[in-house]
C-alpha cells in the first residue's frame, strides 16, 4: 500500500494533518500525526470526529496516531483512537501509540521512522 501521497505533521502541523484527514481523507493516502494540538479549540474536532468516520468510503488509506505525556495531559489523541475503535472506516488502517516516555519536544525524532515504516506498510 506504499504508494499515494504521505501527509506528515507534528503538534500544530499535526491537527491539520487530523483536520484533513477528517475533513478530505480522499486527499492523501496516508496521514501521520505526531503530537497533534487536538485540544485546539477545545478539542472541537475530537468531538465531531465519529460523526465524520461514519462518512468515509472504503478507500485504503493509513493513519498513524503517537502521542507525548504532554498530549496526553492536554487531551484528545487518545480520545479520537476510541472514536476510530468504536466506528473504524472501512479501508482504514491505523495505529495509536501512546508514548508516555516522550515529550511534545522530543517525540518528533523519537517515533518519525516508526511512524512512516507503519504508515507506508
Amino acid at each position: 500500500m506504499s504508494e499515494g501521497q504521505t501527509f506528515v505533521g507534528e503538534s500544530l502541523a499535526g491537527l491539520f494533518v487530523v483536520e484533513t484527514f477528517l475533513e478530505e481523507p480522499s486527499l492523501f493516502t496516508h496521514y501521520v500525526a505526531l503530537d497533534p494540538s487536538l485540544w485546539w479549540n477545545k478539542g472541537a474536532l475530537v468531538q465531531w470526529a465519529a460523526n465524520r468516520l461514519r462518512a468515509f468510503d472504503a478507500s485504503p488509506r493509513t493513519l498513524y496516531l503517537a502521542a507525548s505525556r504532554d498530549a496526553e495531559f492536554r487531551g484528545g489523541p487518545s480520545e479520537l483512537a476510541e472514536a476510530i475503535r468504536r466506528s473504524p472506516p472501512p479501508g482504514l488502517r491505523w495505529d495509536y501509540k501512546l508514548r508516555r516516555d516522550l515529550t511534545h519536544g522530543t517525540i518528533f525524532r523519537a517515533v518519525e521512522n516508526e511512524a512512516l515504516e507503519a504508515a507506508l506498510r
